[in-house]
């Protein structure tokens, strides 16, 4: 394949600097902000958003991280059944503003999983998206609150995201 650098190590800490202001600027009652993220890329994503506007706010945020593995539509079309692992959320979401984090956002339907895996662990003020990467493509009406990057791609096209936490470097890439 193909695979064209999209953003560095710098490019991702800018947008999630970015996305972090937004957030503070979106949310005035920080106290009941709490971040979730997919895993697995976007519970590392979560936890740096979480750090960040720690940084500007001076104060720490509850994160955890959801398997959305069995709440996927998707079960029955593959051939071997995925590894499932336990969503840890060690907060109770009721009444939180939670801010959903994952690192690309395509058809939706991860999202919309995530959203039932969620209702698992109480009743939500509301439910805030922030993703690194938009690349279009929807099948669901599910839209980003925050987004790191737009980038419009064909349906041929894939997105690989790596991150420090689990690929030991930073980037994005677009494989043809």
């Amino acid at each position: 394949m193909n695979a064209t650098p999209i953003m560095d190590a710098t490019a991702i800490e800018r947008a999630l600097a970015r996305m972090a202001h937004e957030i503070v600027e979106g949310n005035p009652q920080t106290d009941a902000l709490v971040f979730v993220g997919l895993r697995t890329h976007g519970a590392p994503l979560a936890r740096r958003l979480a750090a960040k506007i720690g940084e500007i706010l001076g104060s720490e945020f509850p994160t955890g991280e959801l398997d959305i593995t069995m709440h996927r539509d998707d079960l029955d079309l593959r051939e071997t059944p995925p590894a499932v692992g336990p969503s840890h959320i060690p907060f109770d979401v009721t009444d939180k503003t939670v801010v959903l984090v994952d690192d690309v956002l395509y058809t939706g339907r991860s999202i919309r999983a995530a959203m039932d895996e969620l209702s698992d662990f109480g009743r939500p003020k509301c439910i805030r998206l922030a993703v690194l990467v938009d690349r279009g493509h929807r099948e669901l009406p599910i839209r980003p609150d925050y987004v790191g990057k737009n980038l419009p791609t064909s349906m041929t096209e894939r997105i690989r995201v790596s991150l420090t936490e689990i690929a030991g470097k930073d980037e994005v890439v677009i494989e043809k």
